[in-house]
C-alpha cells in the first residue's frame, strides 16, 4: 500500500493543505518520504462538519454494524502485515517485536469493544416501572441508559503509534459508543497514521456508513489542534501525551461557549516504594527489576517508574548500589522524535539546578535522537522541599529518594500529586506496619501494584489507566479496557414514554436480551 501524504476527510482522501512536513528517522535524522501538509482550517472544519452530519445515523446504527466495523478495522491492521511494522519502526526507532506486540494490543482492544457492543449491557439500562396506586402521589415510569455524546476528537500519541493512535483505544471506544471520530495524527509518525487511517476509511465504506464516521488530519501546528477542539460541533476530546499539551486542550475546551470534556492522560512519575522487610530480603533483585522497567523503550512508557523511595536500613546500600551499577552499564538509544529528547534534556537541566546528585549515567549512543539514561539521588527532605522533584521526567531517568525513617516516607507519599500507578514492594508484615503509607499512596494513584513494576498495562475490563490530576484530567475514567467507553457517553432518561417509541434496550420485552436493572434488581 503506497503512501501518498493524504488526509482523510469524511471518507475522501485529500493531499493538499498548509505547510509541508515529513517524518524523520530518529536514528539518523533523515527525512522520510512522502511529504505531508498541515491540515488547512477548511479541512479541519470539513472533518468535524462531516462527523456531525454522520452522528444521527451512526449513533442509531444497529450494534451489530458497529461491532462488525470494529472487527473489520482489526482485521485490516493484521492484513497490513510487515508493511505497517516496517513503517512504524522507520518513524519511531521502536524495535519490530515491540511494534508487533503493540499491534496485537490494538487488535485486541478493537475486538474487545466489538464483543462489548455485541453484548449490549454496557448501556447500563435501568427501568423503574410505574405504580399508579402509590400514595401520596403516583409513581411515573422512568427508564434510562447511556447514549453517545457526539463527534469526538482523538489526538494520536507519539510513544504508542498504534495502541494510542489512529485506531487505538480512544478511537475504538468512541466508535463502539456510536460517536464519529476525527483523529489528529501525531506528526512523528504520519506514514503509519496514513496506513491505519486508510484501513479505517475502507472499513467504514464497506459497512455502508457515512464517510463522516471517521476522518484523519495531519499536522504539527498547535493551531490545528486548537481549531479542532474549538469547533462548535465537537462533543469531546481524547488525548494521550504531555501535561502541557493535555492541559492546553483542557483549557481550550473549558473556554468554549459550550464547554466539552477533555479526557487527557498526561503522564506520571509512577512512584515505587520499597518497604523495609522487602528491602532487606530482596533489595538487589527489586533494584534490577526497577531499572529494567525504567529503561524499557528509553523510558517512553507513560507507566515507567520515575521515582523510587525506601527507608534507610538493612539492604538499603545494596539496593542503591545495584541501581547505580545497572544505570552505569546501560546503553542509551533513540527516542521517538526530537522534541522528546529536547524535553528530557530540559527536565534534567531543571533538576540539575536543585540539590540533586547524579548517581550514574549510561552511554549516550550515536542516534540522532539519543538520550542518556540517568539515575539521580536525593534525600527525602530535598524531595519534599522541591515540587519539581516529584513530577515527571519523561525518558530514561529515575530519582532515588532515601528516607531516614517511616515518617519521612509517609510525608513523601502524602506529598505526591496524582499518578497513573503506585508500586509497593512488601514482605512479611510490611503492609501492616506501613498501612498509613500505603493508604496515602492509594489516594494518589489509579492503579496500585504489589511486588512488580508499573510498565505493562493489561487490556481488560478491570484495568484502570488514569488517576488523580495531573495524571489525567478526570480520575473517574480509564483510558484502557472496555470501561473506557463511558467517557464518550452520557445518561439519558425517558419518562412515561410509549413502548414502541423507546430504545430497544428499554422496552419491556428486552428484544436485545441484555442485562438490565429493573425496579432495583439486576436481571
Amino acid at each position: 500500500m503506497s503512501l501518498r501524504g493524504e488526509h482523510f476527510v469524511g471518507g475522501v482522501a485529500e493531499a493538499s493543505g498548509g505547510e509541508p512536513f515529513a517524518a524523520c528517522d530518529p536514528t539518523t535524522g533523515a527525512a522520510l518520504a512522502p511529504t505531508y501538509h498541515e491540515a488547512a482550517p477548511a479541512l479541519v472544519d470539513a472533518a468535524v462538519t462531516a462527523a456531525a452530519d454522520a452522528m444521527a445515523e451512526f449513533a442509531g446504527s444497529a450494534p451489530v454494524v458497529r461491532a462488525n466495523l470494529l472487527r473489520a478495522i482489526a482485521d485490516g491492521l493484521v492484513a497490513l502485515g510487515d508493511e505497517l511494522v516496517a513503517r512504524v519502526c522507520a518513524e519511531t526507532a521502536l524495535a519490530a517485536p515491540r511494534v508487533q506486540s503493540e499491534r496485537a494490543r490494538a487488535v485486541l482492544q478493537l475486538q474487545q469493544f466489538a464483543a462489548l457492543v455485541d453484548d449490549g449491557s454496557w448501556v447500563d439500562a435501568r427501568i423503574d416501572r410505574a405504580d399508579p396506586t402509590r400514595q401520596p402521589q403516583p409513581k411515573p415510569d422512568v427508564r434510562s441508559m447511556r447514549v453517545p455524546l457526539g463527534p469526538v476528537a482523538v489526538f494520536g500519541a507519539s510513544n504508542f503509534p498504534l495502541a494510542y493512535s489512529v485506531a487505538g483505544g480512544d478511537t475504538a471506544s468512541a466508535l463502539a459508543a456510536g460517536c464519529p471520530v476525527v483523529v489528529k495524527g501525531h506528526p512523528a509518525h504520519p506514514g503509519a497514521s496514513e496506513l491505519v487511517g486508510r484501513v479505517v476509511v475502507e472499513a467504514v465504506r464497506r459497512a455502508g456508513l457515512p464517510g463522516g464516521v471517521f476522518s484523519l488530519l495531519h499536522g504539527r501546528s498547535h493551531a490545528t489542534g486548537a481549531r479542532l477542539v474549538a469547533h462548535p460541533a465537537l462533543a469531546a476530546v481524547g488525548f494521550t501525551g504531555s501535561h502541557a499539551g493535555g492541559r492546553a486542550l483542557f483549557d481550550l475546551a473549558a473556554r468554549r461557549a459550550r464547554p466539552i470534556p477533555v479526557f487527557a492522560e498526561m503522564g506520571s512519575m509512577n512512584p515505587v516504594l520499597v518497604l523495609p522487610q522487602a528491602l532487606a530480603r530482596r533489595g538487589a533483585a527489586i533494584a534490577e527489576a526497577i531499572v529494567a522497567s525504567a529503561l524499557l523503550a528509553q523510558g517512553q512508557f507513560c507507566t515507567s517508574p520515575g521515582l523510587v523511595a525506601w527507608i534507610d536500613g538493612p539492604g538499603g546500600d545494596a539496593f542503591a548500589e545495584t541501581m547505580r551499577a545497572k544505570f552505569a552499564a546501560s546503553q542509551g538509544g533513540p527516542v521517538v522524535h526530537p522534541s522528546i529528547r529536547a524535553g528530557f534534556e530540559r527536565s534534567l537541566a531543571e533538576v540539575a539546578a536543585l540539590p540533586v546528585t547524579t548517581a550514574a549515567q549510561g552511554a549516550l549512543g550515536a542516534a540522532a535522537t539519543g538520550v542518556c539514561p540517568t539515575l539521580l539521588a536525593v534525600e527525602a527532605a530535598t524531595a519534599l522541599a522541591h515540587p519539581r522533584l516529584r513530577s515527571e521526567i519523561y525518558g530514561p531517568a529515575v530519582l532515588a529518594v532515601r528516607c531516614r525513617d517511616h515518617g519521612e516516607l509517609l510525608a513523601l507519599a502524602q506529598a505526591f500529586d496524582g499518578h497513573l500507578t503506585g508500586t509497593v514492594h512488601a514482605d512479611g508484615d510490611d503492609l501492616a506496619a506501613c498501612a498509613d503509607v500505603v493508604a496515602a499512596l492509594r489516594a494518589r494513584v489509579g492503579r496500585l501494584i504489589a511486588n512488580g513494576v508499573p510498565t505493562g498495562v493489561e487490556v481488560c475490563g478491570a484495568m484502570v489507566h488514569g488517576g488523580p490530576y495531573p495524571a489525567s484530567t478526570d480520575a473517574r475514567f480509564s483510558a484502557v479496557g472496555v470501561t473506557a467507553i463511558a467517557r464518550w457517553t452520557r445518561p439519558a432518561c425517558w419518562q412515561d414514554w410509549p413502548q414502541a417509541a423507546l430504545p430497544l434496550e428499554l422496552r419491556d420485552d428486552n428484544p436485545r436480551g441484555i442485562a438490565r436493572t429493573v425496579d432495583g434488581v439486576r436481571r
